[in-house]
């Protein structure tokens, strides 16, 4: 039976949907909020500023993290800026605007209503955070400052030189400090969620794992939130932190949520090309560094390998700005991605491996000056020097794609909540807002979007349905059921005692996820990955080596339950690249391309939300396809042209 997926998009005009959905909304009194108790897992910018703000309202908040402290969460890596549609530059911004660079850029693969809100709500998120002293940079008569992203003709990216999302995340942190303070949210640190709760359908609560002592544990709830961020880590090398994972959306998925898109994820075209095959991590260099550095490449291969300065401006090409002369080197992600690989792929790649593309900043230099190009981007130049022992000021950067932000994630509707009542989700962690490609400067937009003005509001209306119940307690059968669950897996992990590590595996899997279904696909390559993952899989189960006991810190172990999770989930990325014949955004298939090069939708045939549905083990057999499909009003979706 085909899963419900009513999107409880609100009636009526696309600019009044948000205010008037708010005004027909339930909503729960304030003596009657301390009566219910909502989990939040995660404390980066959704879960944190989520966390923060229900416990300002007066609700009984549980967030988890696995970290020590919240302010380790990956958001912290977000360097170059936030979204907002402030016209501060008075160049032509508005809402409306934002809006629609979101879901052009997505090419037309989002919800438009859920669009259209970040984009309205993108306004108040910068007075939240200038309130609570986030240091934005600020012209020199106070304003705050704003620079150029990809994929817009305006500025509308507020910015803390190359530390945004470290700075965002310390106001939302000291905002959820405030409210552990004053006990309106318990902290659990160090612990890992295992397994979300389900009973009679509805979502109420989770096991998790002390990463310290191996102790399981069971949290109840009236409302469970996830905001653990995305799956990019399902490649092996990624700009994500080694932590990142897919267990808490995953282990939902399980429980009956259906995951929407695990198809799209992004590439960013800005990262530091890969020195070794040892290394485990790859590092971002901001989109931001798009706006003063010109990315070209030597027209001829045989100049790749000499010293950049030596190669005059007529044997080099600037290739953005020559096939897209509107946007230059602000194309969105994934046609600088892809157009890099090109490069890459024709012989025109730099550096010993010939990996790369060069990012130059001496045009800027000498039109701006170095302390003005200090001033932007200082910490990044210091990032990449101490990482390559070159100075982007005496010679040009070396940048590649390397896989960053996923679009894909477990389905919700307007509210954020998934299709198993009591379950919402936010952040990376959801499908909703971006489509089939993430504009730059927009995660962190809808993170905090997310946490601190929609879901507070939204959950209400589902809790306002709960007054007078109460959680089931942790001793009901649901509980028992998911901790028996939780403790087999780790039983069986440890007992394999195989001959390789958990990383090899992780390694072994990013290779084939990488080279199948990575900048491109095509349906041969795609059908080899899904002959390739089952085996990796039963493999892994009967030849991993898990190290020490379940009892105590074993990161080993950590690292074992993740990739367990990774396996699946890249068994259902590939089938769903492989069942969309097209190409959209980040999802580029090699058959569905325009003579240009270019991603070549197939409206007709794929404008919906592809929403799987768990149906056993076997996820090329069993997972089911589920589609919402996607309904423009205000916009008609077209080829998409930055030219």
């Amino acid at each position: 039976m085909a899963l419900s997926l009513d999107s409880h998009v609100p009636d009526g005009p696309l600019a009044d949907k948000w205010t008037n959905y708010k005004f027909d909304l339930k909503l729960v009194a304030p003596h009657n909020r301390r009566r219910f108790t909502v989990i939040v897992v995660g404390t980066g910018l959704a879960g944190a500023s989520a966390a923060a703000t229900l416990g300002e309202l007066g609700y009984n908040v549980k967030v988890f993290t696995y970290h020590d402290s919240p302010r380790r969460a990956h958001s912290i890596a977000a360097q170059g800026g936030i979204n907002a549609a402030k016209n501060y530059k008075n160049d032509g911004d508005s809402v409306y605007r934002l809006y629609y660079d979101t879901i052009k850029g997505g090419d037309f693969r989002s919800r438009e209503a859920n669009t259209y809100r970040l984009a309205e709500v993108s306004v108040n998120i910068i007075d939240q955070c200038v309130a609570q002293g986030v240091p934005f940079a600020r012209e020199y008569g106070g304003r705050l400052d704003n620079r150029s992203f990809g994929g817009a003709q305006v500025a509308r990216t507020f910015y803390a030189r190359g530390q945004t999302g470290q700075q965002l995340l310390l106001g939302a942190y000291q905002a959820l400090a405030h409210q552990i303070h004053a006990g309106t949210v318990q902290l659990f640190n160090r612990m890992d969620m295992l397994d979300v709760v389900v009973e009679d359908g509805q979502a109420c609560g989770i096991i998790a794992r002390d990463l310290l002592t191996g102790e399981t544990s069971r949290h109840n709830a009236h409302a469970v939130v996830l905001a653990t961020g995305g799956y990019g880590n399902v490649y092996y090398l990624s700009t994500n932190a080694k932590a990142c994972n897919v267990t808490a959306t995953w282990r939902a998925h399980r429980k009956g949520a259906a995951f929407a898109n695990p198809c799209y994820t992004q590439i960013h075209p800005t990262c530091i090309p890969p020195s070794d095959e040892f290394q485990s991590k790859l590092t971002l260099m901001s989109e931001s560094l798009r706006n003063d550095g010109r990315i070209w490449v030597p027209k001829d291969p045989a100049d790749c390998g000499k010293d950049p300065s030596t190669i005059p401006e007529d044997a080099r090409d600037y290739y953005l700005e020559r096939k897209y002369p509107s946007f230059g080197n602000l194309v969105p992600r994934d046609i600088a991605s892809r157009n890099a690989k090109s490069a890459v792929d024709s012989g025109h790649g730099v550096g010993a491996l010939r990996n790369g593309v060069y990012l130059d900043f001496a045009e800027s230099i000498n039109r701006l000056g170095e302390d003005v190009v200090r001033e932007r981007y200082g910490n990044l130049f210091d990032m990449y020097e101490r990482i390559t022992d070159e100075n982007p000021y005496k010679v040009p950067m070396r940048i590649y794609p390397a896989t960053h932000y996923t679009m894909g994630g477990l389905w919700v509707d307007y509210n954020l909540m998934s299709n198993v009542p009591g379950l919402f989700v936010c952040g990376e962690a959801n499908f909703s807002d971006h489509g089939a490609n993430r504009l730059g400067a927009s995660a962190l937009m809808q993170g905090l979007a997310d946490g601190y003005f929609v879901l507070p509001t939204t959950i209400a209306g589902y809790l306002a349905t709960k007054l007078g119940t109460t959680p089931p307690p942790i001793t009901s059968k649901a509980f028992d059921d998911a901790q028996a669950d939780v403790d087999d897996r780790v039983k069986r992990l440890l007992s394999v005692k195989g001959t390789h590590s958990v990383d090899h595996y992780h390694r072994e899997l990013g290779k084939i996820v990488w080279e199948y279904c990575g900048m491109a696909r095509n349906k041969a390559g795609l059908e080899q990955a899904l002959s390739e993952i089952p085996a990796l899989r039963e493999q892994y189960w009967s030849d991993v080596k898990v190290l020490g006991d379940g009892e105590s810190y074993n990161q080993s172990l950590e690292k074992a339950l993740r990739v367990a999770d990774f396996m699946e989930l890249a068994e259902l990325k590939v089938r769903d690249a492989l069942h969309r014949e097209e190409s959209c955004g980040g999802h580029f298939r090699e058959e569905h391309q325009t003579p240009e090069g270019e991603a070549k939708r197939d409206d007709e045939n794929f404008q919906y939300v592809a929403a799987w549905e768990w149906g056993g083990p076997d996820i090329q057999r069993d997972a089911v396809l589920n589609k919402e499909p996607l309904v423009f009003e205000d916009v008609t979706p077209s080829q998409r042209s930055y030219k």
